[in-house]
């Protein structure tokens, strides 16, 4: 009898490979800062602060004016090399790293 939760109680899911996410310019790290600001941190050692206060705030913030609730934007997390929050919004990881590596900060603009 196949053990539950190996890969002989679900044959397919010995086909999946574990997806890792330790490329360079994939995020390893996230903290959530005051001000709606993160740190974050990426795997090649590029890191800093993204201030999306600017956005947030705006009346065109569109789906990110979700994030002013504080207990939604206290969910951020890397999912997959990038920032992630539990309503499904998140941050193109590119951008944040282009940013990052020049200045050490990103403010996201309204």
């Amino acid at each position: 009898m196949p053990i539950e939760g190996s890969p002989f109680a679900n044959p397919a899911a010995a086909l999946i490979p574990a997806i890792v996410c330790n490329h360079p310019d994939d995020l390893a790290e996230v903290r959530i800062e005051s001000g709606h600001r993160l740190y974050v941190r990426f795997f090649d050692g590029v890191e800093g602060f993204v201030d999306l206060s600017a956005l947030i705030a705006s009346p065109n913030a569109g789906v990110f004016a979700d994030l002013r609730d504080e207990s939604i934007f206290a969910t951020a997390t890397v999912v997959l090399g990038a920032v992630t929050w539990a309503n499904g919004l998140d941050l193109a990881p590119d951008a944040m790293h282009e940013a990052l590596a020049t200045d050490g900060f990103w403010v996201i603009p309204a």
